[in-house]
């Protein structure tokens, strides 16, 4: 089962969407985990979903990398492994730049959904979102909360009292 974050576009200046359902449509699901393509082909990753400032830090970021090595004049070898490092960076960190670009952007995420596929995971969230839009009350616990009692004092510690196996003061060995 694959975790899902989901996001909601920011609403119109008038406050309000005319059409509902043209406003979800609008959601993004981005899958929490590895992310191949984002592995393979970075800058086109990035660029397919439009994370500019993204990208372009990649760039600068690639650049920097790239002209530290010259001067180091690192082998091929070492050049081959920062570059491997980085494209693994990416593909970790792929679902968090794309977070992280939606929320600067106004978006806003209403919560987690767990499927076997994005579409999966888009019925599961529209099915319990639709039931809580309805006004249905939400499922009761399986279980009552624990009642936790509070401790008992039965009176002041006494001198003879041990704590672990700390031998009493004054005590012969």
């Amino acid at each position: 089962m694959r975790v899902y974050t989901v996001h909601e576009p920011p609403r119109s200046e008038s406050g309000h969407d005319d059409d509902a359902l043209a406003h979800t449509t609008r959601f993004v699901f981005v899958r929490d985990g590895f992310h191949f393509w984002a592995f393979v082909l970075a800058p086109l990753w990035l660029l397919l979903r439009r994370l500019w400032l993204a990208f372009a830090i990649y760039v600068v970021g690639y650049a920097l990398a790239g002209t530290g090595l010259a001067v180091l004049r690192a082998s091929a070898t070492t050049q081959f492994l920062v570059w491997l490092l980085i494209a693994l960076l990416i593909g970790f960190e792929a679902p968090s730049i794309w977070r992280w670009t939606l929320a600067r952007r106004g978006w806003t995420m209403l919560g987690f959904v767990i499927g076997e596929d994005t579409e999966m995971a888009e019925r599961r969230f529209f099915g319990e979102w639709s039931k809580r839009a309805a006004g249905s009350p939400p499922n009761p616990p399986a279980s009552p909360e624990p009642k936790y009692l509070a401790p008992v004092r039965r009176g002041p510690p006494s001198p003879s009292d041990v704590i672990g196996l700390f031998p009493e003061p004054g005590a012969q060995r």
